[in-house]
């Protein structure tokens, strides 16, 4: 979420970014905010560790929107997490260069990569993709480059699957934050915007009671997945 802030006599852009995990009782929970004017591995790090001050102890698999250093970061500090690239986010990043009158069709066949029923299958779409489409090879190398950050998911049941494969659930969670913050236009310093995106999301977290849709479900199979962390 981007924001002006004055900061030394200026008015400068800066970033709330929000931590938003799901505990081991399948309720969503706000892990953190933090504000600043840059992002990379250092900043990653320093917001990783911050979380891990507060109690986080173990993330089993990490969706990120493709930030740079983030998935770097999160393997230095936690190991053994999967770290999953948003596959919604790459394929938008992608149609954005697709000229309209190919696009219906390219999304068409584009979806037989990230619905494939294994990576292997997932990748000889891809490949399949390149040769049909010479004139985006450029834009389909992107996700060979990313394949390594985007393969994670293929090895998951589709319950897990549709938990992990975008991060909309952020997204909505920013809209609501939007709807609190549009009225300022500049922001007196940090502490006055860390406030009020804390107070908003002290709301919005109120009505978190329920656990996520077919949890029951989803921790059965983290439970084969990951045998020796799901423990109570």
């Amino acid at each position: 979420l981007r924001f002006k802030v004055r900061d030394a006599g200026k008015i400068v852009s800066k970033v709330a970014y929000i931590g938003l995990g799901i505990n081991f009782y399948g309720q969503k929970e706000i892990l953190g905010i933090w504000i600043s004017e840059s992002e990379g591995a250092k900043f990653w790090m320093h917001v990783l560790n911050d979380m891990k001050n507060r109690g986080v102890e173990d993330i089993l698999i990490a969706c990120v929107d493709g930030l740079k250093g983030f998935p770097e970061a999160i393997k230095a500090m936690f190991p053994n997490t999967d770290v999953q690239v948003c596959v919604v986010h790459q394929i938008r990043h992608t149609i954005m260069f697709i000229a309209h009158k190919d696009r219906k069709k390219f999304c068409e066949e584009l979806k037989s990569v990230y619905v494939a029923p294994s990576a292997e299958a997932g990748m000889d779409a891809l490949k399949e993709m390149q040769e049909r489409w010479p004139q985006y090879r450029l834009h389909l190398k992107n996700w060979e480059n990313q394949w390594s950050n985007l393969i994670p998911f293929f090895e998951y049941p589709q319950p897990i699957r549709r938990m992990v494969y975008t991060t909309n659930t952020i997204e909505n969670l920013n809209r609501q934050f939007r709807k609190v913050t549009k009225t300022t236009q500049v922001f007196p310093h940090d502490d006055a915007l860390i406030k009020l995106l804390w107070l908003a999301q002290a709301d919005i977290t109120q009505k978190w009671i329920m656990a996520t849709r077919h949890w029951g479900e989803v921790m059965a199979q983290l439970n084969i997945l990951f045998p020796d962390r799901m423990q109570f």
